[in-house]
C-alpha cells in the first residue's frame, strides 16, 4: 500500500473512532455519568466472580497498562519499526510523542467530563481521578497499536499470531478495569474508541509529512543509490573473482 492510501486510510479510521467517541461521550454526559447499557450487569457479574488468583491476575495484568511499562513497550515498537539509526531515534521520538500527548488528550477530556467511578465498595484495586474514558485502557491500546504497526512494518514470521497476542493483551487491559470494579464498561469502551481515534489521525499525520527517506521501514536512500552504481558499473559486472 501506498503512503498516500495509508495516510487516508488511518486518517478515515481514526476519524470515525473520535466521531463514535463523541458520540458515546455526549451520552455520557446526557445521563450524568449514571451507569449505561450493560455497565452495572458487568459490574455485578465481576464482583460475583472474584476468586483470589483471577483477582491477582487481574491486577498484575492492569498494571502493565500503566507506569513505565507501556514506553518501554512504545520504544520497543520504534526500534523494530526502524532500519537505520536515524530511522529508530527518530521512531523513538515518533512512537513516545504519540504515547505521551494521546495520555495528555485522554486526561483533558476526563476532566472535562468528569464522570464518577463505580461505587468504591466494589474496587478490587487502586484507583484515582474521574472514570471516562479509562486511563489504562487508552494507554495500554495506544501502546498495543504502535507495537502491532511496528510488526507489520517489519513483517517477520510469526507476525499474525504476534499481532494477536499484542492485541490481546491491549483488550484485556481494558477488561481488567471491569473486573477489578474501578471502572464503568462503556469508560472501557471510550479509552479503546479515543486511542484508535487518536492513533489513526497521528499517523496519518506522520505518513503525509514525514519524508520517505525518514520513514520506518524504508531502506537508506544513500544506500540504495550506492548499491545502485555499483550493479551500473561495467567493470564491475564484468571483473570476475579471483580463482
Amino acid at each position: 500500500m501506498k503512503r498516500g492510501e495509508a495516510a487516508e486510510l488511518a486518517g478515515s479510521c481514526g476519524l470515525g473512532a473520535w466521531t463514535a467517541f463523541g458520540v458515546l461521550t455526549m451520552v455520557v454526559v446526557g445521563h450524568d455519568g449514571t451507569p449505561l447499557f450493560a455497565d452495572a450487569g458487568l459490574l455485578s457479574w465481576s464482583v460475583g466472580h472474584r476468586p483470589d488468583v483471577a483477582v491477582a491476575l487481574a491486577r498484575w495484568l492492569t498494571d502493565t497498562g500503566t507506569g513505565a511499562v507501556p514506553y518501554a513497550l512504545a520504544v520497543l515498537a520504534a526500534l523494530i519499526a526502524g532500519r537505520t539509526p536515524r530511522q529508530r531515534t527518530l521512531a523513538v521520538a515518533l512512537c513516545l510523542g504519540c504515547l505521551g500527548a494521546g495520555q495528555a488528550l485522554r486526561y483533558a477530556v476526563m476532566a472535562l467530563v468528569t464522570r464518577p467511578r463505580p461505587p468504591l465498595t466494589h474496587w478490587a484495586a487502586h484507583a484515582s481521578g474521574w472514570a471516562f474514558p479509562s486511563g489504562h485502557t487508552t494507554t495500554a491500546a495506544l501502546t498495543a497499536g504502535l507495537l502491532i504497526i511496528a510488526i507489520r512494518i517489519r513483517g517477520p514470521r510469526g507476525r499474525t499470531v504476534l499481532t494477536l497476542v499484542i492485541g490481546g493483551w491491549g483488550a484485556l487491559v481494558g477488561l481488567t478495569r471491569v473486573y477489578l470494579g474501578v471502572h464503568w464498561f462503556t469508560d472501557v469502551v471510550g479509552g479503546w474508541l479515543f486511542a484508535l481515534g487518536w492513533l489513526g489521525l497521528y499517523l496519518s499525520a506522520v505518513a503525509r509529512w514525514l519524508p520517505d527517506r525518514s520513514a520506518p521501514g524504508t531502506m537508506d536512500v544513500s544506500r540504495e543509490q550506492r548499491e545502485g552504481h555499483a550493479s551500473d558499473d561495467p567493470g564491475r559486472r564484468g571483473r570476475s573473482r579471483p580463482a
